[in-house]
């Protein structure tokens, strides 16, 4: 399983995320309040080794995002607005594309991407993630059996929960951002205990 800790914006929090056990950094290059300038972006990359990096985007241009991607050495391109497949098709780069569980989510339509992961999300109006909220893993449980794609799961995650959304979903990637924050910052301690936590329940996962 895949553990993606977003919203990085120091070189302290990338290093304590990597020693910690995670995957993936997520740089946030949409308009958010954890939003990394490019500089800073590639000054973390070129810091912290050995770990992926994946950038977040909302309706850019596809120039800007590929230039960005560049620039920064991504190995993921994250998409969290209405790209369409054949945006997708067009980025050059492995993609994980973001759909928010709500009220107009059709499995079908995930079907038409041509990305690497899908990520599911919570929904809430005018917000295009990081809200925070988590949605209906029950609901979700079959996903797996009806998508060929790896899915990841986003949205209200945090170290106490996180145990309850692998058993439900067993996910083959999880994304977590503000469940690990603390007064709007990334607190080491509890990334440290998300992981900790999100390890013991895929090994719980692994025995049954």
């Amino acid at each position: 399983m895949i553990i993606k800790i977003c919203g990085i914006t120091s070189i302290a929090v990338a290093q304590a995320a990597k020693e910690a056990g995670a995957d993936l950094l997520g740089f946030v290059f949409a308009e958010s309040k954890r939003q990394i300038p490019v500089k800073e972006a590639i000054k973390i990359g070129q810091q912290v080794k050995g770990i992926g990096k994946v950038g977040v985007f909302v309706n850019k241009s596809l120039q800007e995002v590929q230039e960005i991607a560049q620039c920064c050495k991504l190995d993921f391109v994250q998409l969290h607005g209405e790209e369409s497949p054949e945006y997708c098709r067009l980025v050059g780069r492995p993609i994980i594309k973001a759909f928010r569980v709500g009220p107009e989510f059709v499995i079908e339509r995930c079907k038409e991407y041509p990305v690497s992961w899908m990520l599911l999300d919570s929904f809430s109006p005018g917000q295009y993630g990081g809200t925070g909220k988590t949605f209906d893993w029950q609901s979700m449980k079959s996903l797996s059996r009806q998508v060929t794609l790896p899915v990841m799961v986003a949205g209200g995650l945090t170290p106490e929960n996180i145990a309850l959304a692998i058993q439900t979903m067993t996910p083959k990637g999880i994304d977590v951002s503000g469940g690990v924050e603390t007064n709007g910052n990334k607190d080491l301690d509890k990334i440290q205990q998300f992981i900790i936590a999100a390890r013991k329940a895929e090994r719980g996962n692994v025995t049954c």
